[in-house]
């Protein structure tokens, strides 16, 4: 792998950071949650590559005190293979010796023996209280076993200040500070696995389900599960239901069946409770149900399946990115730096002080014990802001008397390949466009199918279900709308069209430009006009994230742990995957980080016949350690001349007498089957909010009994960068574009190319520029509808 040569500018690179002569401890501590390992492998690759030494305590705080055996040095090969293990591998427990002080001066005698005075802690809010508590407490600690005689005057100057770094484990996704906390996303995979099986056997029997899932104090993985699912009710205990919700309740069931629903799922958290503190349970759900509609209900708890299972890529791609940056905060660290967690901004990695995010999540605790339920909610963060107001506008279809009329025409159209989470965003464009008065018309086929008038108008009803759903159901094309613009605009005219809302890759971006640029000729298209992206390339400029891309990383990577685990047990063996993506490398990437690649192979990062001899030795060395596998990924365009079957041969003449090789071309199943939770989540969120915008601008640019919008900011892609949500004119994305190769001219995900390699054990350079510097807990947000984070 080549290294770009340094350029003279002011970023600051971590090779000056050194580990030498330094200690690091990471320990998994309270309940376990998926993607665990992975952090735990970052840490002690990355703590390892700065030149330090690191150790695993294992059993969490119950080993730390018993110290001994529990405490051991870690090396590269023993974090290998661990990436894909869901759980923890180094233990974890309850320990209630460590609440005592008695209990954590043992602890601290036992890290004093070693030198270590960096601790990685990942674990819930419970466990990083305890970890600062102790860090607080560590130089009175050490005078007292100064006393005691246990340790000398050279062992307390030399271990005089603990620094600790936190990384928050646990499903619930109930930490303040952060969006998504490592394990959350796997447990919604396994949620929305169970909510997809359970929707076919209710299909066939006309049946209710109540499902009741893991959140006792915090309602996400509930509210977002029934985003991703389209549940017709949720129970959260941040959104205790009205006196009456009985009625309601009941009411909407009923109408459903009576619209020829076959099934209702009602989705309830753990900790659910009514405006009166009084839990509601499935069991009470249940028998309301059969009681007053005489409904088939079923109940299922779903219990610790949330917690097991094999991480989503998500969560390995968190929890690598969360430990590295643990290690260079240790790195960083002075005696007056407080106590810091890892967190999640959008798509940016911060730094924030634990107490102060240990203090908000209390004061969410606070606000609900109190019945303020919107402050609550409010303190919660903005993620979970915004997937409440999202369930809300879709929840509930109101008669049409009730709608505000606008009486607009939206139409709504899916370009280029399909992509996983398409329907779930053209559902929720469908169902928030009813709710705003318009009237929603779906093209199929694309631009293809709107030149031909396959245009008809589309209701609430029609989209239910749809967010399970792989592929494109409206139908998808590639074709561009450049040499039809004459009959578009008679359709559009036809049809009377204010509006276009296009759901698709580089294609439907070339398509807006298009149109955008016709508006001189053609007035049809001076309307509002927005893009959201849907590519499992993740190709598109103007956007860090695409609909689909989530899922097709999913399938790589599952793909991808099966081949590994099909060569255990057998010689030493190294595959060759290629992976789709066109000129794009983020597929093979972020594919490669998630399973733990050794070698992956873009077109942005140009390689030549040396790169790929110094890979060959590289994993020749690794081979003869007690590693058996390797695996190396190529993107399908990264070199015109060495190809697959170039590089698999290449591989197996010189690894010849030390390994053997693999090859597989991976090909269309990244198209991905069902969209993961992420992409029917994102989708869904960002066409409410895309909706939103056509509304406003329809409103500003209504005058004189007609639309007319013809100004650079009424045809924009709606996509995430860095921690916002944000319309961008596609006029000035166009500069912005490599339109040859179909990729943005700069894609944020090549500063994971160097996390890889470290994980991989080449020397490299790595810009921790842009890594956090320690920032606040914000309280209080201006409500700004223009930019907003979104979740994971």
């Amino acid at each position: 792998m080549a290294v770009a040569p340094k350029r003279q500018d002011t970023r600051k690179f971590f090779e000056n950071l050194s580990g030498e002569g330094k200690s690091i401890a990471v320990l998994t501590s309270g309940g376990d949650a998926q993607g665990m390992n992975g952090a735990v492998r970052a840490v002690v690759r990355m703590g390892i590559y700065v030149g330090a030494k690191v150790y695993f305590i294992h059993e969490g705080y119950q080993g730390m005190v018993d110290g001994g055996d529990n405490i051991q040095e870690a090396t590269w090969e023993s974090v290998s293979s661990m990436l894909q293990v869901g759980g923890t591998v180094i233990g974890s427990a309850r320990c209630k010796d460590f609440r005592t002080r008695e209990g954590r001066l043992k602890a601290a005698h036992n890290l004093v023996k070693l030198n270590i005075t960096n601790m990685c802690v990942i674990g819930g809010d419970g466990s990083l209280t305890g970890a600062n508590l102790f860090r607080e407490e560590w130089s009175s600690l050490l005078d007292e076993l100064l006393q005691q005689g246990l340790i000398d005057n050279e062992a307390v100057v030399s271990n005089s200040v603990l620094h600790i770094v936190g990384m928050v484990g646990s499903i619930d996704n109930d930490f303040c500070g952060t969006d998504m906390t490592i394990g959350t996303d796997s447990a919604l995979h396994r949620i929305i696995e169970v909510v997809d099986a359970i929707m076919t056997t209710a299909q066939s029997h006309q049946r209710t389900f109540v499902l009741e899932v893991m959140g006792r104090h915090c309602g996400y993985l509930a509210l977002v599960s029934a985003l991703a699912c389209g549940a017709d009710w949720v129970f959260i205990p941040e959104m205790p239901p009205e006196d009456g919700w009985e009625d309601n309740m009941c009411h909407k069931l009923s109408e459903n069946r009576a619209e020829r629903k076959r099934l209702n799922i009602i989705i309830v958290a753990e900790g659910a409770i009514d405006s009166h503190n009084k839990a509601i349970t499935p069991d009470y759900i249940k028998d309301l149900v059969v009681s007053r509609l005489g409904f088939d209900t079923r109940v299922t708890i779903l219990g610790h399946v949330q917690r097991g299972g094999t991480p989503s890529a998500f969560d390995r791609i968190l929890a690598s990115r969360m430990g590295v940056e643990a290690v260079l905060a240790l790195l960083e660290a002075s005696a007056t730096t407080p106590a810091c967690v890892v967190s999640l901004v959008g798509n940016q990695a911060v730094r924030l002080p634990l107490m102060e995010c240990v203090q908000m999540t209390q004061e969410v605790q606070k606000a609900m014990d109190e019945k303020k339920f919107d402050e609550a909610v409010r303190l919660r963060g903005r993620s979970f802001e915004h997937n409440l107001a999202t369930y809300r506008l879709l929840s509930y279809h109101k008669a049409d008397g009730e709608l505000p009329h606008n009486a607009f025409n939206v139409a709504v159209l899916n370009v280029g390949a399909p992509a996983a989470g398409m329907n779930g965003a053209v559902r929720s464009a469908v169902r928030v466009g009813i709710a705003e008065g318009h009237r929603v018309f779906a093209v199929s086929d694309g631009f293809e199918g709107f030149y031909k008038g396959q245009i008809k108008e589309i209701k609430w009803g029609d989209v239910g279900g749809w967010t399970g759903q792989g592929g494109s159901l409206l139908g998808t094309k590639r074709t561009l709308p450049g040499k039809h613009l004459d009959k578009i605009a008679e359709q559009m005219r036809i049809h009377n069209i204010n509006a276009l809302l296009v759901i698709g890759g580089f294609e439907a971006f070339e398509s807006l430009l298009q149109l955008y640029e016709a508006r001189d000729h053609h007035e049809e298209f001076c309307v509002p006009m927005c893009m959201l992206p849907a590519t499992i390339s993740n190709n598109v400029p103007g956007t860090d994230l695409s609909i689909g891309a989530d899922t097709s990383i999913n399938a790589i990577v599952e793909t991808c742990d099966r081949i590994k685990q099909s060569a255990s047990g057998t010689k030493r063996r190294v595959f060759i995957i290629e992976t789709m993506g066109g000129y794009c490398g983020y597929l093979a990437t972020v594919g490669g980080l998630a399973a733990g690649a050794d070698t992956v192979y873009i077109y942005e990062e140009p390689f030549d016949i040396r790169d790929l001899q110094a890979n060959v030795e590289h994993l020749t060395q690794k081979m003869k350690t007690s590693v058996q596998r390797g695996l190396v990924l190529r993107n399908e365009n990264c070199n015109d001349n060495f190809t697959a079957d170039f590089i698999y041969q290449l591989y197996s003449e010189e690894g010849r007498g030390v390994f053997d090789c693999r090859k597989n071309i991976l090909g269309h199943m990244q198209q991905g089957g069902a969209p993961s939770p992420f992409d029917r989540n994102f989708g869904t969120k960002i066409a409410a909010k895309a909706m939103q915008w056509i509304t406003r601008t329809l409103k500003d640019s209504y005058k004189g009994g007609r639309v007319f919008a013809n100004s650079d900011d009424t045809a924009c892609l709606l996509g995430m960068r860095r921690r916002a949500m944000v319309f961008q004119p596609v006029s000035q994305l166009r500069d912005e574009t490599d339109f040859v190769h179909r990729i943005p001219k700069e894609q944020w995900w090549l500063k994971l190319r160097p996390l890889m390699k470290i994980l991989a054990k080449y020397k490299t350079s790595y810009d921790v520029s842009d890594s956090g510097q320690l920032e606040h807990v914000t309280r209080i947000r201006p409500k700004d509808s223009h930019t907003t984070s979104h979740h994971i």
